[in-house]
């Protein structure tokens, strides 16, 4: 008897089902190895984050901390700045990377009026597409976010960097995986304008750039302030140690304010003198407080948010009505 399987066993045979369809498993086909490139740097991220967290404590311990004050916070290691800067790099990464190429790949090589003459609208098409794009974006960051909170937390005093500056404060919280979507969905909409990736990519960082430096100015703006007066000659309260310089004067008994330099001459008796004439005898400090880092977080992912909402509809309107 012939083993050969026979015509009308081939035919019967029932195709495995696929846990995706349609243009879901064409967009994750086409995208696969970006997805799972993310995905293997989300979860060694994590690893490396957890691991660097149980050293930085036994590091710490043999220190003799925290019964021990260290002199001051600077404890820094190739590690760390290592972990702060692949923090801090990988918005940008994913907007150039990812995002810039994501639909001007398909423009420029016609797979998009492909797609969408198989009965695709144009708006399913991208929606699915940024859906998949936005999903690995908001999952990888708010991961890695999670992880770096959970090591930086308990740790904070003796970070060379503190809570304020931008290593720290954009990649803890939802401020992260906030800034991973929101750059991935500029990388996106200008892939989107020019059509080319190369040029994309490039036009993206440049972007990017100017991006971090609003941002950067942005975050005296995402609290509201306050304001500490103590004794000329005092000591600096305890409070602003880890504080956020706003602003700063010196102030008379009147309430008047001076700019912080005013009375910083080239000697003491200068000094003294321009003191007493202005009858200054106040520090006035203007600041934002550890306490409130949360709450600005949690509005500048907000802000980020609804940036990244007015792109995406800006994209979704655009393509519907722009040949591809």
């Amino acid at each position: 008897m012939s083993a050969t399987p026979t015509d009308t066993s081939r035919t019967d045979r029932t195709p495995g089902t696929r846990l995706l369809r349609g243009v879901h498993w064409l967009v994750a086909r086409q995208h696969r190895a970006a997805l799972l490139t993310l995905l293997a740097l989300m979860v060694l991220g994590s690893i490396w984050l957890a691991y660097q967290r149980g050293r930085m404590g036994d590091q710490l311990a043999a220190l003799g901390w925290p019964d021990k004050d260290l002199a001051q916070p600077t404890f820094s290691s190739t590690a760390v700045d290592l972990t702060l800067t692949g923090l801090s790099s990988l918005p940008v990464v994913l907007a150039v990377f990812l995002g810039a190429p994501l639909i001007a790949t398909d423009q420029e090589h016609g797979t998009a009026q492909l797609v969408t003459t198989q009965s695709v609208s144009r708006r399913r098409w991208l929606t699915v597409k940024l859906a998949w794009c936005y999903a690995a974006v908001v999952l990888s960051g708010a991961v890695l976010s999670a992880f770096f909170t959970w090591w930086w937390k308990p740790y904070r005093s003796v970070f060379s960097s503190l809570w304020w500056d931008g290593a720290i404060f954009d990649s803890t919280g939802p401020v992260l995986p906030a800034l991973c979507l929101f750059l991935t969905a500029v990388g996106v909409t200008v892939g989107m304008l020019l059509r080319r990736v190369l040029t994309s990519m490039a036009v993206t960082f440049l972007v990017t750039v100017f991006v971090g430096i609003v941002w950067d100015r942005m975050l005296a703006h995402l609290a509201p302030s306050r304001i500490l007066t103590y004794p000329l000659e005092g000591d600096m309260p305890a409070r602003l140690n880890e504080s956020y310089e706003v602003d700063r004067w010196v102030g008379s008994a009147d309430g008047h304010l001076y700019g912080w330099g005013l009375c910083a001459k080239t000697t003491e008796a200068a000094s003294n003198a321009c003191v007493k004439e202005h009858g200054i005898v106040n520090n006035v400090y203007k600041y934002l407080g550890y306490d409130q880092m949360q709450a600005m977080q949690w509005t500048g992912a907000g802000i980020l948010l609804a940036a990244t909402v007015v792109l995406t509809a800006f994209a979704l309107w655009r393509i519907s009505r722009s040949p591809l």
